[in-house]
């Protein structure tokens, strides 16, 4: 594994073996809970951090584990990287977590990979997942948080008579859009850029509807890194989803 590697190659190797850092520290540590979920951030945050310098040592990265520099917002290529989304799933033994590795480059998300350790998946937006058709004559299933559903989950839900499917994070969530195992992401209840960019560059790949929740431009890179709401889903359901919530916002105000 070396410079030689393709940036999307890249992204796919560290995702990759993060996530098998992961698995080893949640398979020998004796720690538990929070501990645990501290324990593996770090541990994954070091290995990206280092590869990340011997692979790629002139870029910029912004990382949940790390300090924040102004220095990536003049740089041309910025790595954003989350070493474990979903840090509840990961401590409790669960598969729903995952690790992303996204590419901003020349103002634009330019590829991203998503490792979901428990399933032995990596999913990259170089190769992505073809949507399978839907079944016209089942419910919409909406990806919902298992532990912390937004308030707007319920008008949007009611608004497609859609059944939730509850699961960990948000990675897997829209991974799951990707995958076909659920058709809409919506999300309005606070996130940062790394809980996103990886994973929403494979769901534009695979030809997904991504934007905020008022319809506007999911931009990555910016000097705030708090990008608190998102909607992934098919095409052919963001009229339908982007009225609900307009709907309940107007509502609201």
């Amino acid at each position: 594994m070396s410079h030689e590697y393709t940036d999307a190659e890249a992204a796919v190797a560290l995702a990759r073996t993060a996530g098998e850092e992961l698995l080893r520290v949640r398979a020998a540590s004796p720690l538990e809970g929070k501990e645990l979920g501290k324990a593996g951030d770090a541990s994954a945050q070091e290995l990206l951090a280092r590869l990340l310098g011997e692979w790629r040592a002139g870029d910029a990265v912004l990382s949940e584990e790390a300090k924040d520099s102004a220095e990536r917002l003049s740089a041309e290529r910025v790595w954003i990287i989350d070493p474990v989304d979903g840090t509840r799933e990961y401590s409790e033994g669960r598969a729903d977590w995952a690790v992303h590795v996204a590419l901003w480059a020349d103002g634009e998300l330019a590829l991203g990979a998503v490792a979901i350790p428990g399933e032995d998946l990596v999913l990259s937006s170089a190769e992505p997942p073809v949507v399978p058709a839907r079944d016209e004559s089942a419910p919409i299933r909406l990806a919902v948080s298992r532990s912390r559903p937004p308030e707007i989950t319920e008008p949007v839900r009611a608004a497609l008579d859609a059944d939730l499917v509850p699961m960990g994070s948000a990675g897997v969530k829209i991974a799951a859009v990707a995958r076909g195992q659920v058709d809409a992401y919506v999300h309005a209840g606070g996130q940062y850029q790394w809980d996103s960019a990886a994973p929403v560059a494979i769901a534009r790949a695979a030809g997904l509807f991504t934007s905020r929740i008022d319809g506007s431009p999911l931009v990555y890179n910016g000097a705030d890194p708090y990008l608190p709401d998102l909607v992934v889903c098919r095409p052919e359901l963001a009229p339908r989803i982007l009225a609900a919530i307009s709907d309940y916002t107007d509502g609201d105000s």
